[in-house]
């Protein structure tokens, strides 16, 4: 098999790199996020949202270190702070409570926003020959895509 985090020249790192610091900023601000809404949610659907919130957050908290993981794996440091998620993130961060209503279209939103970020990553890695962060793009991103359309569903009913 192809060492490719030694092949790939700096230049053509840069670009994965970021776009794998993106992925983890996107990601654990999400993560902080459904918690957040795992311990606040309330109403009718409590029991469902409840444990969905939760179900996304230890997703979330296992993508981060695989994605964490192979930032260091193509030789570079991991950007590991809340203060550098917070910079970087275009997830809005959960502040105060709000409706299980508005608490599901946020995640769907947020879910949508960390798959767009992992789309472009892949394609980031194709063009790069880095299959291995390719395939990390595309297995996250279809995670992502899931948790939308079940945040998707529940607004929907």
């Amino acid at each position: 098999m192809e060492d490719t985090a030694h092949e790939l020249k700096k230049n053509e790192k840069t670009a994965i790199i970021e776009g794998l610091h993106q992925a983890l900023a996107d990601t654990s601000v999400a993560t902080m996020k459904s918690q957040f809404f795992h311990w606040n949610v309330k109403g009718m659907s409590f029991g469902s949202l409840h444990a969905m919130f939760q179900e996304i957050y230890e997703d979330h908290f296992a993508g981060q270190d695989e994605l964490a993981e192979r930032v260091r794996a193509l030789g570079e440091p991991v950007e590991g702070s809340y203060k550098s998620f917070l910079e970087r993130t275009r997830i809005k961060e959960a502040t105060q409570v709000i409706s299980a209503k508005d608490m599901v279209a946020d995640m769907k939103e947020a879910e949508e926003t960390i798959a767009a970020t992992l789309r472009s990553l892949a394609n980031e890695a194709a063009e790069q020959r880095d299959p291995l962060t390719e395939d990390l793009a595309i297995a996250r991103a279809q995670v992502h895509e899931k948790f939308a359309w079940m945040l998707r569903a529940h607004l929907e009913g």
